[in-house]
């Protein structure tokens, strides 16, 4: 894939990639940001790795959740409870609660009934695109879409 191929196939997919990665990070747009940076870096520079240019996507978004079960697994607390509460959220602050109860029940599943979940009902992927990703087999994600869809059901009644 040449340089001219990587940067349209970057510029196809990116509002797809960057709505699963918020789902992923259950809202959080700027954490999205900077695992999707990460992620296209990690694409560009392993861009020999990819052997079929017409699998560029799921490749992608491989990368993506790998790059976000990375930087989970080194998540630490950065504040204070109390500290969190003297923030001042802004003019805007409440638009971004929207899906506040969604993003809360999303962040309750495991990684892999969410990413499932994200990949088939947000993104349209089929079952066996998203067992592709998972590096799993179809059996598989669709028992992590009948968990995740009742976990979400119980979640958010």
């Amino acid at each position: 894939m040449t340089r001219q191929q990587f940067t349209a196939s970057v510029e196809s997919s990116q509002q797809a990639f960057r709505r699963f990665l918020v789902a992923l990070c259950c809202g959080d747009a700027a954490l999205a940001d900077d695992i999707a940076q990460e992620a296209y870096i990690k694409a560009y520079v392993g861009l020999d790795s990819l052997r079929d240019g017409s699998r560029f996507e799921s490749w992608l978004y491989r990368i993506g959740y790998n790059t976000f079960v990375s930087q989970r697994r080194s998540l630490r607390p950065m504040a204070e409870y109390t500290e969190a509460l003297a923030v001042d959220g802004g003019v805007d602050a409440d638009a971004a609660f929207r899906y506040e109860s969604l993003y809360r029940a999303l962040n309750m599943l495991p990684d892999k009934e969410r990413t499932s979940v994200l990949l088939f009902y947000m993104e349209n992927y089929s079952v066996k695109d998203i067992a592709e990703f998972e590096g799993t087999n179809e059996g598989a994600v669709r028992q992590h879409l009948s968990r995740g869809r009742r976990h979400l059901q119980n979640l958010l009644k």
